[in-house]
């Protein structure tokens, strides 16, 4: 059992970056996992309804990571694959949890800070933020309302994630290689804000949520400090003792983006985002500031560019 007192958790999406991290934590805790995806060799698949409810029954804990990655040109038929692997593996484990005999005490489904407006005049906390438009953020609002209307009494978090850093992947990969580059400037004009959360604290935010049963609803996910995108840079750089590094203007920015198949968006949006409600509840981040963050990314990154899952 681990600390949290899970036994037995269910994780979906687990393939991917936070969801192997995920893994790797509560396992070498204690926990028993099972997984969800799309091949035989998970625990259950999404195109059998009755596999869903057989591994959610009796465990403690649900965490949903699924979702096709939004890095990437938002085409059509991108947009289209961005939105349904979202918001139909969320109703899918809505109607799971409906037929499950003992199913788990909470359901961790995760969302997005994108959702809130660019916000570069004050934080957007659950209480006060404000949503905002677009495609982005008309995806995490249905991905959420499917969450929040599923016929299921389970305690629901929708995990509104910043950026999540990390060693071995995660987001900051790119940041990296453009310093190793001699591109390491400012993206943009630089002053958008850059909400961020080492994927350490993703892990220990999820089992201190199951800990404390008042805590539902939108969650965010971010640590005590953030940053402009030209301080991000400017850490980034110092962390892998580059003193100068070239600006991307945002002409320069679009253009690339087109090259590598994604979309300017994910580096020009201001993202300012608190964790009110954990905060509230007392939670502690391992890595508050972001020098704390990079130090342990870097301790573990190897030398050269490194790889970046193109759209």
């Amino acid at each position: 059992m681990t600390s949290a007192g899970l036994q037995t958790v269910v994780i979906s999406g687990a393939s991917g970056y936070i969801g192997q991290h995920l893994v790797r934590a509560l396992s070498a805790d204690g926990a028993e996992i099972r997984m969800i995806g799309r091949s035989a060799s998970n625990d259950a698949t999404w195109d059998t309804p009755t596999s869903l409810v057989e591994v959610l029954d009796g465990a403690d804990l649900l965490v949903n990571l699924a979702g096709r990655s939004v890095s990437c040109r938002y085409t059509k038929r991108n947009a289209d694959s961005i939105f349904v692997s979202r918001t139909e593996t969320t109703a899918a484990l809505g109607r799971a949890l409906a037929a499950t005999p003992q199913p788990p005490e909470l359901w961790v489904n995760a969302s997005t800070g994108t959702i809130y407006r660019d916000a570069r005049d004050r934080p957007m906390d659950e209480v006060t933020g404000e949503l905002g438009v677009g495609f982005s953020v008309g995806v995490a609002r249905a991905w959420e309302q499917e969450l929040f209307t599923a016929p299921t009494p389970v305690r629901r978090i929708a995990l509104r994630m910043s950026i999540v850093l990390g060693a071995g992947g995660g987001a900051l990969n790119p940041f990296i290689n453009l310093a190793r580059l001699g591109f390491g400037g400012p993206m943009g004009d630089g002053g958008q804000k850059l909400s961020w959360v080492h994927v350490d604290d993703v892990a220990a935010a999820i089992t201190y949520a199951h800990e404390h049963r008042d805590i539902s609803g939108p969650v965010n996910l971010a640590a005590p400090e953030v940053v402009s995108n030209a301080e991000m840079m400017r850490q980034v750089r110092t962390t892998l003792g580059r003193s100068r590094g070239l600006p991307l203007p945002t002409w320069a920015l679009e253009a690339g983006a087109r090259v590598i198949r994604t979309e300017p968006e994910l580096v020009l949006k201001s993202r300012w985002i608190d964790s009110r409600v954990l905060r509230e509840a007392g939670f502690t981040f391992a890595h508050p500031t972001l020098s704390s963050a990079l130090d342990q990314v870097a301790g573990r990154t190897p030398r050269g560019l490194l790889p970046v899952a193109l759209g």
